[in-house]
């Protein structure tokens, strides 16, 4: 699991073009949506979902009803690991 989640967080700079962020820096509990942790927003939800989808063969029919897929790199890695065929 630590290692998914070290790559996520390579991912998401990578993918989201995040300057300011180093994946280190990334807190694998913290929110990536709103105010706190990254302050992430819905532009930066479907390029998840577009990371999700390439990366690891995963298809989120529901993002919306999925929220707490969403709510930080941990819960992405959950998300992978139990669904990921």
């Amino acid at each position: 699991m630590e290692e998914l989640i070290s790559n996520l967080k390579v991912q998401l700079v990578e993918a989201l073009n995040l300057e300011d962020v180093t994946p280190e820096e990334i807190d694998a509990d913290a929110p990536l949506f709103g105010s706190e942790g990254l302050g992430l927003d819905s532009i930066d939800a479907l390029e998840i979902i577009i990371l999700l989808e390439k990366n690891y063969g995963l298809h989120i029919s529901d993002p919306k009803g999925d929220k707490s897929i969403f709510y930080s790199v941990r819960s992405l890695a959950e998300y992978i690991t139990a669904n990921q065929k």
